[in-house]
């Protein structure tokens, strides 16, 4: 296992389109770290979005791809990890921004509502954006800072009523 590859995990409504996706980025030179499921036999989404964002979080890769009926419910799941920005893509155009201006380390979609050439597009938009940083790394050093204080285990204290 290489931190280069990229992890990918589905639900059976993410199962169709994850082969297309693996075989998308195997033609691309690109290693996959399948993590499943492995057929459309009816599963829990947050066990699969738990494996590749947890490998993210810890460092064990540095992007994954994430795929249910409709990219919410993995994208909800994969965001309660520490250090995880998941987005959820409908089309290029936010494939391309979400690593522009969020720096995005997991990609999700949706299996029954984006079809094959559109997805693939996401994709390569997705793998090909560069990071810009700049103005966009407040945005995201706040994130960081909101992250440290919700995910701290003694918990997030909020301030008296009435300040």
């Amino acid at each position: 296992m290489s931190n280069d590859e990229i992890w990918i995990g589905n639900d059976h409504g993410g199962y169709e389109l994850k082969l297309q996706i693996v075989e998308h980025l195997k033609k691309k030179g690109l290693a996959v770290h399948d993590a499943g499921t492995y057929s459309t036999d009816i599963v829990r989404y947050p066990n699969f979005a738990a494996e590749v964002a947890g490998a993210v979080s810890a460092g064990r890769a540095q992007r994954g791809i994430l795929i249910c009926s409709t990219g919410i419910g993995m994208s909800i799941i994969a965001n309660k990890f520490k250090g995880v920005r998941a987005s959820l893509c409908t089309s290029t155009y936010m494939g391309k921004m979400t690593r522009a201006h969020n720096d995005s380390n997991i990609l999700c979609l949706g299996g029954k509502i984006t079809g094959v050439f559109e997805a693939l597009d996401i994709l390569d938009a997705w793998l090909s954006t560069a990071y810009e940083g700049g103005r966009h790394a407040i945005s995201l050093a706040l994130i960081d800072t909101a992250e440290q204080a919700i995910c701290n285990p003694a918990g997030w204290q909020p301030e008296p009523a009435g300040k």
